[in-house]
């Protein structure tokens, strides 16, 4: 008579984690436990799908490993609500190493150049270390990709990129579609992005999605809820899904704004899936003290007139009596002070990088006459700044400067 019962053995459950080429066991304590005698290929499988591996007693009393979904294993250790109302799982007495890496190691990750504020920065990393999906907005060239790429060099986490604004068939790029030739006949090949998500503790950084087809959202729709996570390759009753791996992050970044015309209105149900970053427009300073991180050589003065070139626009545009309805991105001002180091007046650099991003209706009056004007100001004053304190007394920066 055996005193073995066949079955899974509840409380032996183990993820699966990459260290270098080898993947180890951790057990639901959070204690590296080695290999446990599993093969190398059931490990390697496990680790790619997703998936925990779990103690089973057979007929004959041996003890062999099976996988399983991960909710097993995570029922195993404690549940942390989180404000969203979705539940994590981790051990508790990591908790205490999470709030230290966010609150205190993660600043000194931040490069310098990624002009972010420390909170959003912190918001930012854990985010990520939650596991949430993350929405980047703010105007085009102020930084949101750099944010999401600083943060992968800072978790050192696989990452893949997917700019769903050049999209032309959105279940080609997310799905995979089918294939035929002479030798396997008809087969289905998956997409990049099913690769992407079945890679545990990756950062997805699905980039302008704001001009992704609807057809795209729809099928990210299950993707990024919480309560789901997983993609289903066809639509048909019964067809194969993929789950999303463990400690995914996703990170959108969208541009809002009514200049942004080849843009859709974000379906509302997409957005909620996200918590929201917004990247702050920089003034006149902070524009300056990052090209002169960034352009040691050029000449400050040169560097301070395209900063306040930069912010003057950013004004004028953000006002209802603005004279211009588009504004300098930080990304070309930085191309504008790239050209004066390699050589260009500032003249000939604003005329290459800015004045094709205003309109030119209006002859005169036009606004990028006003930005000529603008930037010839500098030229002739030898970057005196565009308004004295005499001038701000008695004029607003939405009025038109006196050249």
């Amino acid at each position: 008579m055996t005193d073995y019962k066949v079955g899974f053995v509840s409380n032996e459950v183990y993820k699966v984690e990459a260290f270098g080429n080898s993947f180890k066991l951790i057990d639901s304590k959070g204690t590296k436990v080695g290999t446990m005698g599993i093969g190398t290929g059931t490990r390697k499988s496990a680790y790619e799908n997703g998936e925990a591996l779990q103690a089973y007693i057979q007929k004959n009393g041996k003890k062999v490993y099976r996988k399983v979904g991960m909710d097993v294993y995570n029922n195993l250790v404690a549940p942390m609500a989180t404000e969203q109302g979705g539940v994590q799982f981790e051990d508790k007495t990591d908790h205490t190493a999470i709030k230290d890496f966010i609150h205190k190691g993660s600043v000194n990750l931040k490069p310098t150049e990624l002009v972010m504020t420390e909170l959003k920065w912190k918001y930012l990393i854990r985010s990520a270390v939650r596991a949430k999906n993350i929405m980047m907005t703010g105007p085009a060239g102020c930084g949101k990709t750099m944010a999401a790429k600083a943060l992968v060099k800072a978790l050192d986490r696989p990452d893949f990129y997917f700019n769903l604004g050049a999209t032309q068939d959105p279940r080609a790029t997310l799905i995979g579609n089918t294939q035929f030739d002479s030798k396997n006949g008809t087969y289905f090949s998956e997409s990049s992005f099913i690769k992407a998500i079945k890679t545990p503790n990756a950062v997805i950084l699905l980039d302008e999605l704001s001009r992704a087809h609807p057809d795209a959202w729809n099928i990210l729709m299950t993707v990024l809820d919480g309560g789901q996570r997983y993609i289903r390759l066809d639509e048909a009753e019964g067809s194969p899904i993929v789950k999303v791996a463990e400690g995914v992050t996703f990170i959108a970044t969208a541009n809002i704004g009514n200049e942004y015309t080849s843009t859709r209105v974000i379906d509302r149900a997409i957005l909620d899936r996200f918590v929201t970053i917004e990247m702050d427009v920089l003034n006149d300073e902070q524009e300056f003290g990052l090209l002169k991180f960034m352009f040691p050589e050029v000449n400050e003065e040169d560097l301070k007139a395209v900063a306040e070139i930069a912010h003057h626009t950013r004004t004028q545009s953000m006002s209802d009596a603005g004279k211009v309805t588009a504004m300098v991105s930080t990304r070309a001002s930085v191309e504008m002070a790239g050209l004066i180091y390699d050589g260009f007046d500032l003249f000939e650099a604003a005329e290459i990088s800015i004045f094709p991003f205003f309109s030119n209706d209006g002859g005169v009056d036009s606004e990028r006459t006003y930005v000529k004007q603008l930037v010839q100001k500098y030229v002739k004053d030898n970057g005196e700044a565009l308004f004295n304190e005499q001038d701000t007394e008695t004029n607003s920066e939405d009025e038109i400067p006196m050249f």
